[in-house]
């Protein structure tokens, strides 16, 4: 299904602040997952998927390593000559003025004016999931609502500006919370949002004139009664990133089957950059067991329950369990690894042992050497 008349806005900075040390050098939308894919992906692959053509990433600073990721787009077929893959970045230089969703598209209302398109769908980059969207906008034209919040059941995640919503029985969202917890079941945003562009750029520059910058507090909220905001609760399965150990449990959880089957769907594929290398090489000693491997990856050691991206060199008598370990990072001989999430380039000297937790998984910078 074609969806022309549908605008997609992607925000590739929102939530940096969640993995501080992963996104130093990053931002959240490039940061690797699953031993070959970027959190991005999941975003750009669920709006390809549903027809959507025409796509604008909002970036704000260290995207470097984001464009040259997505290149043109082409492997998500947004390279096109007419519309495909837009790169808009910040106009003003202010991070505080730039830090929420209000500044950043009043930032880009050319890009708005020059739109052909109807609609307008903004998305974060901190959840991974296979979404339909295509089921959203459905249901956002049937109910008649003015804005459509996706949403999940369950316990909500621990992040500072979470959305916690509580919906009525057609599924209008008559009461918002921002930030607080609670501690049994609710329904809870995932930073995904369906509005009409003309009904977006009323409440922007209406909350703007206000010096109101918070989208969920100043748009959201404030327009529960003048506004139809319905709420549409995503049946897909979806991991929200809102620390260093949901990044850690949610790479892990794909070790099982039945997610990685439900996330992976052949039907809705998600693309990514594709890098053609070797395929991965065990020497005579290895031991590997329930770990996923990346092409171009030597391993000599023992490697279990762990994720591998590409160009790993795992040396002989070294033992990986549990961790990480990311792009051209180097295992040295009699070294010990458990619960460790190891960033790019790494190199772990010989001898060394190191240790996380389950619950409080250890994170070594990029490029670093221990």
């Amino acid at each position: 299904m074609r969806n022309n008349n549908v605008l997609g806005i992607v925000f590739s900075n929102m939530h940096d602040a969640v993995l501080p040390g992963i996104t130093a050098v990053r931002p959240m939308g490039s940061v690797p997952f699953a031993g070959r894919y970027r959190l991005i992906d999941f975003t750009l692959s669920n709006l390809v998927n549903s027809g959507i053509s025409k796509v604008g990433i909002i970036t704000q600073n260290n995207y470097q390593s984001l464009m040259d990721h997505i290149g043109s787009g082409k492997s998500w077929d947004l390279s096109r000559k007419n519309e495909g893959l837009y790169f808009l970045p910040p106009f003003t230089m202010s991070d505080e003025l730039y830090a929420g969703r209000i500044a950043s598209l009043l930032d880009i209302r050319p890009f708005f004016r020059n739109a052909r398109e109807e609609y307008v769908i903004l998305s974060d980059c901190h959840v991974v999931g296979n979404i339909d969207i295509n089921n959203i906008i459905k249901e956002h034209i049937s109910s008649g609502a003015d804005i459509t919040v996706a949403c999940r059941r369950g316990s909500a995640p621990p992040l500072k500006d979470n959305l916690i919503m509580w919906m009525n029985a057609e599924n209008r969202i008559i009461d918002i919370v921002l930030g607080q917890c609670p501690a049994s079941e609710c329904d809870y945003g995932v930073g995904l949002y369906l509005m009409r562009k003309d009904i977006m750029m009323g409440l922007l520059v209406s909350a703007s004139s206000r010096n109101q910058m918070n989208f969920d507090r100043d748009i959201l909220l404030r327009h529960l009664d003048d506004v139809n905001i319905y709420g549409y609760r995503l049946p897909e399965y979806t991991s929200v990133i809102s620390s260093l150990g949901s990044y850690f449990k949610t790479n892990m959880s794909l070790l099982n089957t039945d997610v990685r089957e439900s996330l992976f769907d052949p039907q809705r594929p998600i693309y990514t950059k594709v890098r053609d290398a070797a395929p991965a090489l065990y020497g005579l000693h290895a031991s590997v067991g329930n770990s996923l491997i990346a092409d171009g990856c030597f391993v000599e050691g023992t490697v279990h329950n762990s994720i591998l991206f590409r160009d790993v060199h795992i040396a002989r008598d070294a033992v990986v369990e549990n961790s990480i370990v990311m792009q051209g990072t180097v295992i040295s001989e009699r070294t010990s690894l458990n619960y460790f999430v190891l960033d790019k380039n790494v190199v772990v000297k010989a001898g060394r042992a190191l240790s996380g937790t389950e619950d409080f998984p250890m994170y070594i910078n990029k490029g670093t050497v221990v």
